[in-house]
């Protein structure tokens, strides 16, 4: 008999099916068992009687087990039917069950509150709860609906790689690798200088890519491995038109996952983000006045928040642009007109209280790179690759990057970036945790 997955259940009433998946929950009530069966489609209630020829191994099968289940699809009666949940109105009454991999007993009750570190050391099986799928599922759905974005405002992707030579966009911390003929290489810190080379042949250029930040920083927001959404844009005038294209992507991809899921949300307990027409905007300067504090290079991650709580209040947004940065505290590529000096015309995007996103427009002319690199104490040679774009007609051009986890931790209100990551890697961990 073929598989019938769960959410077409509803087409086969009074018919018999046969199902595969895990068991979420088992109930022994009086001489019949009942079970909550789930597979990636969805769930259903099955009922073993007491005269089925299951009954015996329905008694001794584990939570969690991976079992295939014959039986028919009956409608409950009226008084039985489940309002608001899932195939609610049907059950299975179970004939047959073939367990397919049994499993252990469980180290703890799974569907409880846990501390991160025995969650993320156990994650293989908290991949089975509903809320850590809501997450993952909730990340694909962000995910697809950025490149979707992106592609529909004209953006060609390309795979960035994450192995980089020179010295990894000239900062010190970056993850060091042996490579061959006693070369040196680095693991990727960003896309960066790949997506403007591409911006010489396409224009528009966008890349979903894996780097590596070697900060010695353990905090809730911080990684050692990311998943960043890039994209950079040719013949540009200012940062506010990368701007607007990101306000663009940030308002699909909030369409497309408050349409798509708003059962999460409301697992959660949390809203679907609130995005006006315009995203506000205020320099730097502008948001310390807000604030009513001094003037200082950047802002801490209590100002994020501040400001945040701000742009919602006044101008019922989830998010908030800083512009106007020092260009003295941005990367060595960030455009600085003369006029503006000593600001760039760098970007955050700031999202419930934490950066999620950095852009700006770049230094497209050679030579004012090439003093910009020897300005940070540099060596220009060791940009030489990258250099090359920048002697063949390549145009103003700006872009941004946005971080995966991050915007998922804060799409789901999540108190840590680990939570919102699959596979953490930080100072501590690498799957299992470093110290032992």
């Amino acid at each position: 008999m073929p598989r019938t997955l769960i959410k077409d259940l509803h087409d086969h009433i009074g018919k018999t099916v046969l199902i595969k998946g895990w068991v979420s929950v088992r109930r022994d009530q009086g001489k019949m068992v009942f079970f909550d069966i789930r597979d990636m489609s969805g769930a259903v209630q099955g009922v073993v009687l007491p005269k089925s020829a299951a009954i015996d191994v329905a008694k001794e099968i584990s939570i969690e087990s991976a079992i295939a289940v014959e039986g028919s699809i009956n409608k409950r009666p009226e008084k039985n039917i489940s309002e608001g949940k899932a195939n609610g109105d049907i059950e299975l009454q179970i004939e047959t069950i073939e367990v397919i991999s049994a499993a252990q007993t469980l180290p703890f009750d799974i569907t409880t509150p846990l501390h991160l570190d025995t969650y993320l050391d156990h994650l293989p099986l908290m991949l089975h709860t509903e809320r850590t799928r809501d997450i993952f599922t909730m990340q694909h759905s962000i995910l697809e609906a950025y490149r979707s974005s992106l592609r529909r405002q004209g953006f060609t992707e390309f795979m960035s790689p994450a192995l980089v030579g020179g010295d990894a966009e000239g900062g010190s911390a970056v993850f060091k690798v042996d490579y061959f003929n006693d070369a040196s290489a680095y693991l990727a810190t960003s896309p960066q200088f790949y997506k403007q080379i591409m911006v010489g042949g396409f224009e528009r250029s966008c890349t979903v890519a894996k780097v590596f930040r070697a900060e010695k920083s353990a905090t809730t927001r911080h990684l050692s491995e990311i998943t960043q959404m890039d994209f950079e844009m040719g013949f540009i005038e200012n940062e506010r038109e990368p701007m607007r294209v990101l306000e663009q992507t940030i308002k699909d991809t909030v369409a497309a996952v408050g349409e798509g899921h708003p059962e999460i949300f409301e697992r959660f307990e949390t809203q679907i983000p609130l995005v006006p027409e315009e995203i506000p905007v205020l320099t730097l300067r502008e948001a310390q006045k807000v604030l009513g504090v001094p003037e200082e290079p950047d802002l801490d991650p209590e100002h994020e928040r501040a400001l945040c709580a701000w742009a919602k209040a006044e101008k019922k947004s989830d998010f908030v642009f800083i512009t106007r940065f020092p260009t003295a505290t941005r990367a060595f590529y960030t455009y600085e007109d003369p006029a503006e000096a000593p600001y760039s015309r760098g970007f955050d995007l700031l999202f419930r209280g934490l950066e999620i996103n950095s852009g700006a427009q770049r230094i497209h002319d050679h030579d004012t790179l090439v003093a910009r690199i020897r300005e940070r104490g540099l060596d220009p040679l060791k940009f030489s690759y990258y250099l090359q774009a920048f002697k063949y007609g390549m145009p103003p051009h700006g872009g941004s990057s946005t971080g995966l986890e991050r915007f998922t931790a804060r799409m789901l209100e999540l108190p840590n970036v680990k939570e919102a990551t699959a596979f953490p890697r930080d100072m501590t961990r690498i799957d299992g945790r470093l110290s032992e």
